[in-house]
């Protein structure tokens, strides 16, 4: 009996250390406690007020975001802003997938 406890612990323990060093299964964003970033869509729709089907830089450093750090939302609308016409469509505003390593 004492062997089997104590097999049954190290079992237990081993579970343990696995979990531990990072081999359990990633959480979600949203599981994690974290939230999900909106779609590129829902970011259109809240940014374009004046309902164009493009976001003005005017637009963008207007939201809540922008207003915490302007220097930073002003670099990221620059590198958004593939075609550098002064504001972001949602193409512009969908991310590339990054193509798998081969």
């Amino acid at each position: 009996m004492k062997a089997i406890t104590s097999i049954l612990s190290i079992l237990a323990l081993a579970a343990t250390l696995n979990a531990a060093d990072g081999d359990a299964p990633k959480k979600p964003a949203a599981e994690a406690g974290k939230k999900a970033p909106p779609s590129p869509e829902a970011m259109m729709k809240a940014l374009d007020k004046n309902t164009d089907g493009k976001v003005s830089k005017e637009e963008f450093m207007a939201s809540p975001g922008a207003k915490k750090d302007e220097a930073k939302a002003g670099e990221r609308f620059g590198k958004m802003d593939k075609d550098k016409d002064g504001s972001l469509t949602l193409e512009e505003m969908t991310p590339k997938k990054k193509k798998d390593a081969k």
